[in-house]
Formats: structure tokens, sequence, C-alpha cells
């Protein structure tokens, strides 16, 4: 059964934001959903074997800032 964890990120103001996000957070190995609420901060990433330093890069490779 994937994990599921959510963070919060600085900067996301639109649904551009949101997808540059779910894009970059995508590409990392053992992610299988990403979801991001611009209104609210929250970014939900589901799978396993990733590690919060790798969701932080590709958060931060997409411009915004990982809380």
């Amino acid at each position: 059964m994937a994990d599921q964890t959510q963070y919060t990120v600085e900067g996301m103001t639109c649904a551009h934001c949101e997808a540059s996000i779910v894009e970059e957070v995508s590409e990392v190995p053992g992610v299988t959903g990403v979801t991001a609420d611009h209104t609210t901060g929250a970014v939900t990433v589901s799978g396993e074997g990733f590690e919060r330093d790798q969701i932080a890069a590709a958060v931060k490779e997409a411009g915004y800032t990982l809380v």
C-alpha cells in the first residue's frame, strides 16, 4: 500500500503553480500521485521510497519552497 504524505509549499498562487509542482514532483522516483492546492499551500504526495529531500528538490526546481 502506498504512503501518502502532505507538505506545505510557499509561493503557489494559481493553477499554473500547482501544475508546475505536480509535474516536477511526479518525476521523483517512487512517487505515484501528486495533488497541489494553491489556496491552502498543500501538496499531497503518494507513493513509496521517496524522501522529503527529494520532494523539496523537486519543489525548488519548480520555483517554490517546501516549508
